[in-house]
């Protein structure tokens, strides 16, 4: 009998498989493996476009391997993606993303839209020199910094503007 692989159990874009071909490269770079769980969650991250919060991440992984799973199952892969750079936990939602270039060593800056709540990870060299710069000049050693700036992203900045009857 052959085990079916919890990534075979859905089939993923060819951007997805990009990406997850790119992270299994990191990882075994890194002396890591992305185990089947890792792997998994790391694809759903990738396809769901958008943060997702554990407990959510949790359910579209039981309906893809069509079996009930323990939260731990999801909570460690989410610390592993973490750790190795290949998502983002957003704290002001307790949620988690997607990393957009997760081989480039950064401190993310995400744009959280509190109304829709799509998240943006953009790259402000001179937001993270100044955060590096004040830890520094405070002997303070950066581990991990998630930067959010919360407000409307443009679609729904658009939407707040269109009168009612247009609605």
């Amino acid at each position: 009998m052959t085990r079916k692989s919890a990534v075979s159990a859905k089939p993923a874009s060819a951007a997805t498989r990009k990406a997850l071909a790119a992270a299994e490269a990191l990882c075994a770079q890194r002396g890591e493996r992305l185990t089947d769980m890792r792997r998994a969650a790391y694809q759903e991250l990738l396809e769901a476009g958008q943060p997702m919060g554990a407990y959510d991440l949790l359910q579209r992984l039981q309906t893809r391997l069509d079996k009930a799973l323990a939260p731990p199952t999801v909570y460690r892969p989410l610390e592993f993606l973490v750790q190795q750079g290949l998502a983002h936990r957003l704290e002001s939602t307790h949620a988690f993303v997607a990393c957009d270039h997760p081989s480039d060593h950064h401190q993310a800056l995400y744009l959280v839209c509190t109304a829709c709540g799509s998240a943006e990870e953009v790259r402000a060299p001179a937001v993270e020199g100044l955060i590096a710069e004040t830890a520094s000049s405070h002997r303070f050693v950066l581990k991990r910094q998630v930067t959010e700036a919360q407000g409307l992203c443009g679609d729904c900045t658009d939407a707040a503007q269109e009168p009612p009857e247009a609605r």
